[in-house]
């Protein structure tokens, strides 16, 4: 099914023709004998309209508000991580990491996994904030990677995560229907 034409271009079109016939019927009543000094424009300066690749830059150096910001980074991080996750080195730093054989070893080769992953993402990042936001989606993945109440050398740079609260176990909401014998 075809878009039915704009009725707006229609209407601007004739509207600056019911335009120029009133201003020709005032200007030849006022006109005098003598000749203009100032000729008449010929026409209006057409507006250009920007291609659609500027108004997409435009957006992008505008900010449209925290949540947008937000949004549009994520989805250039899921975008940067979709290009990056099958590349040979990083699968093999994951499966290196998941085979490891003590704790130790395992949160070591899951540094590495982080720094090599995000390295590469952030090498392709178009953006100083996207960078940015590289930078902290690393370092809160490697800081996970730390113990909060064993603290190994390497891990005395990283920030403590918070510990998981533990869920509250639900007591006897049952048993105070249940007989008591």
């Amino acid at each position: 099914m075809k878009a039915p034409k704009p009725i707006v271009a229609v209407a601007w079109i004739s509207v600056a023709v019911f335009t120029s016939y009133g201003q020709v019927a005032t200007d030849s009543g006022l006109h005098s004998t003598a000749p203009r000094s100032t000729p008449l424009p010929t026409a209006a300066a057409e507006a250009t309209i920007p291609e659609r690749a500027q108004i997409d830059e435009i957006f992008k150096q505008t900010s449209l508000g925290k949540d947008a910001d937000e949004r549009r980074l994520h989805l250039e991080s899921r975008e940067l991580a979709n290009r990056v996750v099958n590349d040979p080195d990083i699968v093999a730093a994951k499966k290196s990491a998941q085979r490891a054989h003590t704790d130790l070893e395992k949160r070591q080769r899951l540094r590495a996994y982080y720094d090599l992953y995000y390295g590469r993402m952030r090498a392709q990042a178009s953006s100083s904030q996207m960078r940015a936001a590289l930078d902290q989606m690393r370092l809160a993945h490697v800081s996970q990677t730390s113990q909060p109440r064993v603290r190994a050398a390497e891990d005395g740079s990283l920030p403590t995560p918070s510990p998981t609260p533990k869920k509250k176990e639900q007591k006897g909401h049952f048993k105070k229907f249940q007989r008591s014998d």
